[in-house]
């Protein structure tokens, strides 16, 4: 499974690239807008320094703004994928960009139908959104078991990001279930590396070493 991680801010991204942990970032307008100052010269910057895929999300809402952005965008670097949402107009302007050689994230997928229609619209990436179905009362898990199943039986090329990610234990199961990428959070990735034995058991490594060498 690859990680991307969701965020616009330089210094997390360096940190977390210090750690192998970033094999792609996602960005969106209110990200961006976090990060304050010119929103386009900190895009550009995010390009430079992710080797792997970049979303960058368009905010028009018909397909002809949507394509205009997207070719705006791209110039930004070689790896930048353009994020479009699961609106009619997106299919249409996913299908223009996929037959223009641009790679695509359809994003603000909450059906495995609307998954099934971002991939036969050509998305390279389709973007479930398991942490919002949660929050109201459905589970995001079987959405991405649902899409998985389609994109198998159509031997589908395009790659299940699983977007939304509230904790560990999503990534977790989106990888037991066979979703290709997760994109997450800084403060969630880092929780990766937590465990509670892991902590006494190196105190009590340290504690016994420390004995053995007085």
């Amino acid at each position: 499974m690859e990680f991307f991680l969701d965020t616009a801010n330089i210094d997390e991204i360096r940190a977390a690239q210090r750690q192998g942990l970033v094999d792609g970032v996602t960005t969106n307008p209110t990200l961006l807008s976090r990060e304050g100052g010119d929103w386009r010269k900190q895009a550009k910057r995010i390009c430079e320094i992710v080797s792997g895929p970049v979303s960058l999300e368009v905010v028009g809402t018909t397909a002809e703004d949507m394509v205009r952005e997207a070719e705006d965008l791209v110039g930004f670097g070689p790896n930048v994928v353009i994020k479009i949402p699961m609106i009619a107009e997106g299919l249409v302007a996913a299908k223009t960009l996929s037959e223009k050689g641009i790679k695509t994230n359809v994003t603000l997928v909450f059906s495995a139908m609307q998954a099934l229609l971002a991939a036969k619209a050509g998305a390279t990436y389709v973007s479930p959104f398991v942490g919002r179905l949660d929050a109201i009362g459905h589970d995001g898990m079987q959405l991405i078991e649902q899409i998985r199943t389609i994109f198998d039986n159509y031997e589908f090329e395009t790659k299940i990001l699983v977007a939304s990610v509230r904790d560990p234990m999503h990534v977790q199961d989106s990888a037991l279930i066979g979703a290709d990428v997760a994109t997450v959070p800084y403060k969630v990735i880092q929780q990766f590396v937590k465990h509670p034995l892991t902590d006494t058991g190196l105190a009590q490594f340290l504690k016994d070493w420390e004995q053995f060498t007085e």
